[in-house]
């Protein structure tokens, strides 16, 4: 194995995955693994793992520097209304949480690159040597939009950036030109839940990027899950920002949505701002 890299686990089978990718490219992978959050089995597939407890960043700190590590990623989910009632920081997580003065996505991400970056740690893009999972552009099953439901897309699209310049979420849930649901802490299966129950049927959800995305963390991401959701509360469509969100599962995703009968699409927007089917 040639130098380490150092990997801040969440929740979900992102860092498995790149776990494996990683050590295909003949990486040593240091994992630190999330109580409640990270599977089990990242610590078998990790070369060598700690477990810490949301806001244990000193500890972290301290592990990638036994180890040697000097390169960083962030990968998976963390239950983000946890920080109101689990977060247990030591010292060094302590002072940076007292310096963030708005407990959003974004700032609490870039604190915690921050202080690792003043450690000599530098944080990669999550998707370094995982590119192939980004959302394919076009539909994707056997399922197309209806003329309604592309209008619903584009009045989505336009609500889902707005949010995401704000840093609230990525995903809106929507119907025949009603906000159903916006996505906030709760999470997108929570959202689409919320959204689909009031739509009764056909709701169409919308999930993308924010502007000045960093890619180092937080990127949309959907998969099998994302599909058994919105079937349980009878939705309609899944348009993702293509290109710029991830994709799990991709052929049993397809699988699902087309058992379900649900469009799922990716779309791009130029830079004149049209959107691209």
């Amino acid at each position: 194995m040639s130098t380490p890299i150092g990997l801040i686990a969440g929740g979900g089978q992102f860092p498995l995955l790149f776990t494996e990718a990683a050590q295909e490219r003949k990486r040593r992978v240091v994992a630190v693994c999330h109580q409640n959050e990270t599977q089990a089995e990242l610590e078998q597939r990790a070369d060598i793992s700690c477990w810490v407890k949301l806001g244990q960043l000193g500890k972290i700190i301290r592990f990638f520097h036994e180890q040697g590590v000097r390169e960083a990623v962030f990968c998976g989910t963390i239950t983000k209304t946890r920080m109101f009632r689990d977060i247990l920081p030591d010292f060094k997580g302590l002072s940076l949480w007292n310096k963030i003065d708005r407990r959003l996505d974004d700032a609490i991400l870039r604190a915690v690159a921050g202080a690792l970056e003043e450690e000599g740690i530098k944080v990669l893009a999550s998707t370094c040597y995982l590119e192939h999972l980004f959302f394919p552009k076009g539909v994707l099953g056997k399922k197309k939009p209806s003329q309604e439901q592309l209008a619903d897309i584009h009045f989505g699209w336009r609500i889902a950036r707005e949010i995401g310049r704000l840093d609230i979420g990525q995903c809106v849930v929507v119907r025949e030109g009603a906000v159903l649901a916006v996505e906030a802490i709760e999470g997108t299966d929570a959202a689409i839940r919320r959204g689909g129950e009031l739509s009764g049927s056909g709701a169409v959800v919308v999930k993308l990027k924010k502007p000045g995305q960093d890619f180092r963390f937080d990127l949309p991401a959907t998969g099998t899950k994302t599909i058994e959701t919105l079937a349980s509360v009878k939705g309609a469509v899944l348009a993702v920002e293509a290109g710029q969100s991830l994709l799990f599962d991709c052929e049993a995703m397809i699988a699902a949505a087309n058992r379900a009968g649900i469009a799922v699409v990716g779309v791009q927007e130029d830079e004149s701002g049209e959107l691209l089917f």
